[in-house]
């Protein structure tokens, strides 16, 4: 988080994804704080109301643009929106996901699984398209996507949101190698590790909230690693921060 008024980021161009709750709403919060101006997007337009508002109260700036990645077109509609009011991008948080049903290979449900691939993984290369020439216009743009510990780590029952994090990350690797010599994009791969979130809940209903961190310390890492000259691609893991 920004401190003491410091503001690195100040002037600068955020877009986060998944921005209405969880890391991505912190992710956007704590980028606020440290100058960005965000645009914030997710599919329930009230959510990212009450994260706008929250930016706005403690002095940051930001504009809602509430998208369904899993939309043909919603991804070109954001790209040319933003693209008709800014020229360049600085920095772009690929957080929003999908985790389907926790299940048996045997037993995914299809439907599910699609829309899951849809969000995780071909919405993250529509991204990656649309949005690589205003960020090819910054002096300094850097790609951030994050992914979960089952994508390196499979575990049984985690083989439908598993394989889509696996792929997410093979294509942001592939992306930072193409653009890392001709190009000043730098590109960072960031496994939250375990973090206090409505998904996590929903996977661990038996787990103290508690017991695991707040995403105020993801998002603490995020702005962090994000001020830093890091290679590209650059992978780690949030482990508990004190």
């Amino acid at each position: 988080m920004a401190e003491g008024g410091h503001k690195p980021f100040a002037g600068q161009l955020a877009l986060v994804t998944g921005a209405s709750r969880g890391i991505g709403e912190a992710t956007a919060l704590a980028l606020a704080e440290a100058g960005a101006h965000v645009i914030l997007t997710a599919r329930d337009g009230k959510a990212l109301e009450s994260v706008e508002e929250r930016i706005f109260a403690a002095g940051g700036s930001a504009t809602i643009a509430p998208v369904d990645l899993a939309e043909p077109d919603g991804i070109a509609r954001l790209a040319t929106a933003i693209r008709g009011r800014w020229q360049a991008l600085d920095i772009m948080v690929i957080n929003a996901a999908l985790c389907p049903q926790l299940t048996g290979v045997v037993d995914i449900d299809q439907a599910a699984w699609n829309k899951a691939l849809t969000v995780n993984l071909l919405a993250t290369q529509s991204l990656i398209a649309h949005f690589d020439s205003l960020l090819r216009n910054s002096p300094d743009p850097r790609v951030l996507g994050m992914t979960s510990t089952v994508a390196t780590a499979p575990r049984a029952y985690w083989g439908a949101y598993a394989s889509t994090k696996a792929a997410f990350e093979v294509l942001l690797d592939c992306y930072a190698q193409e653009v890392t010599n001709v190009s000043k994009i730098r590109v960072a791969i960031l496994n939250p590790g375990a973090t206090r979130t409505a998904m996590r809940a929903r996977a661990y209903p038996g787990e103290d909230p508690a017991s695991v961190k707040p995403p105020e310390t993801v998002a603490a890492r995020v702005v962090s690693l994000l001020g830093e000259r890091f290679a590209s691609p650059h992978r780690e893991t949030v482990n508990l921060l004190p």
